[in-house]
């Protein structure tokens, strides 16, 4: 067992370490647009909640869109072209939303932005595949992953300084550095794609990531309309501050990935999917039947606890079907199931709380990982 745990490949490199900052920073600055551009649509523009609304629509529209092509272009180009370029056309969108004076101008700027994200975000994973040791998949991702929860975690706080001490102007700028900052972490990384591998590009989609991408798009759609709900359902279960169980869950999430990165690739992937989905769903049911402070509590701490080994499930079982020049195309294929289900969990848990209530909804949401639970052990018992 010792020489077996000498001899692993090296994680944790220099530029392995690199790509987790460049995610940070660029994830921070994304977090700030998502406090700034509501208040600033709402507030010096004088628009109306829809066009908030609308503003983050075009961001997730074309950054959809995009990603197939993207996906593309990071198989034949490789990696670092597509990082920086995300990167670089961040930093623009970022610096002209300073002087936006119209919601029709902070519209097409968040479809740059989506184009950017999409790019961004697609060469990120594939770069993250390339530099992981194949077994230590699961732990690159858990470890990778934290870029982005902690980039979204402090973005809005950051922005909220920054508007309340110097303004929409030196917020957007700031966000702009960070974006810039990215990029330079990216050179740092440098390009990660086998040479060997440039005669072979990927296609728009890659053909068999999808079944996996399926389970993982259920895991997603629970996430999606938990977090968007959560803090409704906290304050009509009576929880005194409603934000709580979502601190709870981002830091039961946090804390799990780090604790528990080095043992995900010990179990099969889609066996681990299956097992991740069930736990969501069983915190999702205890929201559902326990509609008090200590369930909802509860309930997002167990809910979080299958979060913690989704993705890394999902994504390992997603790359295990691609080699190095279909990694883009499987990228994106796994970033359009994740965007289908941030969007679609909030909608289905807005529709259905309409007649169902909150808990009732997340019921629905429960079965959707029952569901999906299924689709994954189906697909782990086919190999």
């Amino acid at each position: 067992m010792t020489q077996a745990l000498t001899t692993r490949e090296p994680l944790l490199t220099g530029r392995f370490i690199a790509l987790v900052v460049a995610e940070l920073a660029y994830f921070t600055a994304d977090g700030m647009a998502i406090l700034a551009v509501p208040l600033l649509v709402t507030g010096p523009l004088d628009g109306s909640a829809f066009g908030a609304g609308l503003a983050f629509g075009a961001f997730a529209a074309s950054a959809l869109v995009a990603r197939p092509v993207v996906g593309r272009l990071c198989d034949r180009w490789g990696r670092l072209p597509l990082l920086t370029g995300g990167a670089g056309l961040a930093a623009l969108g970022l610096v002209l939303t300073a002087y936006a004076d119209s919601l029709a101008a902070v519209i097409g700027l968040r479809l740059l932005l989506g184009v950017g994200e999409a790019a961004f975000f697609v060469a990120l994973l594939a770069a993250l595949v390339d530099l992981a040791p194949p077994d230590r998949l699961g732990e690159a991702v858990s470890y990778n992953s934290l870029g982005l929860y902690l980039g979204i975690t402090l973005g809005p706080p950051l922005g909220e300084v920054l508007l309340h001490t110097a303004g929409f102007t030196a917020l957007w700028w700031a966000a702009a550095l960070l974006a810039v900052l990215a990029l330079a972490f990216a050179q740092l990384v440098g390009e990660t794609r086998d040479a060997a591998a440039t005669d072979e590009p990927g296609g728009l989609i890659h053909v068999p990531a999808i079944a996996p991408s399926l389970g993982f798009l259920t895991s997603v759609v629970a996430m999606g309309g938990f977090l968007a709900f959560a803090a409704l359902h906290a304050r009509e279960s009576g929880v005194p501050n409603p934000s709580l169980p979502l601190v709870v869950y981002g830091g039961t999430v946090v804390l799990g990935r780090v604790a528990f990165a080095r043992y995900v690739d010990r179990v099969a992937p889609l066996r681990l999917g299956s097992a991740a989905l069930g736990v969501m769903g069983l915190g999702l049911c205890v929201l559902w039947v326990v509609p008090t402070p200590a369930g909802v509590l509860i309930g997002s701490a167990v809910t979080a606890l299958g979060v913690v080994f989704s993705t890394p499930a999902f994504f390992s079982a997603i790359f295990s079907t691609a080699g190095p020049a279909t990694r883009g195309a499987a990228s994106a294929t796994a970033s359009i199931a994740l965007d289908l289900g941030l969007a679609g969990g909030p909608l289905l848990v807005g529709v259905l709380a309409g007649g169902l209530g909150l808990s009732g909804a997340f019921a629905v949401c429960a079965a959707v990982t029952a569901l999906g639970m299924a689709w994954t052990w189906a697909l782990s018992q086919r190999g």
